[in-house]
């Protein structure tokens, strides 16, 4: 069976692109880059910094360019295949509830501050290779594009190696980890669809 999207950004992407966006700029302006920070950034409990809206704050924070790009391309490319098929609601519940799930589990498994919609999108990318396993996704330097079930378990095993060695500072990897993790068990528990191809 063949699924389709009807436009180039559905509704739920379309939106989280525009509020990503905007809040990058915002984040960016020098008068309001503390205020933005300390208060919607992530912070671990015993820091004294943590309020609970940061749970869902910190996934609309960036701080770099490169940074937002690869994220929201992912979002749009992944995302809109998903939400074409799952509907916006389910969409959106599945992308903030790992989102949370993935800011929890870096917490747990780190104590420093974090900014990003990694969890969210580690979430939708695993969704993506569950339910189209056999697409293929093509990155630089690799002319064969690889079928997306490959594609997300490589992912995967990169980030735990990344995240167990901590040879990468200032890289959120066990949040990438917690969101893919969580996605799985919603997938699970909702029933949602897999492997449509």
């Amino acid at each position: 069976m063949n699924y389709y999207q009807t436009s180039a950004f559905t509704p739920a992407v379309k939106h989280l692109l525009i509020i990503n966006g905007l809040s990058f700029l915002a984040l960016n302006t020098p008068a309001l880059q503390n205020l933005l920070f300390f208060n919607f950034a992530l912070f671990p409990i015993e820091s004294g910094l943590f309020r609970p809206w940061q749970l869902i704050t910190y996934m609309f924070l960036h701080g770099g360019l490169f940074h937002i790009f690869f994220n929201m391309f992912a979002l749009w490319i992944f995302g809109t295949a998903i939400e074409s098929v799952w509907g916006t609601r389910t969409f959106a519940l599945y992308y903030f509830a790992a989102g949370v799930g993935a800011a929890i589990i870096h917490m747990i498994t780190t104590g420093s501050p974090v900014i990003g919609a990694s969890g969210g999108v580690f979430a939708i990318l695993l969704a993506f290779g569950v339910m189209f396993p056999n697409r293929r996704i093509y990155m630089l330097l690799i002319p064969v594009g690889i079928p997306a079930k490959y594609f997300v378990i490589i992912y995967g095993v990169f980030e735990l190696m990344m995240g167990i060695s901590n040879l990468q500072t200032g890289i959120a990897h066990f949040a990438h980890l917690g969101g893919m993790v969580v996605g799985f068990i919603l997938i699970r528990l909702w029933k949602l669809p897999t492997d449509l191809e």
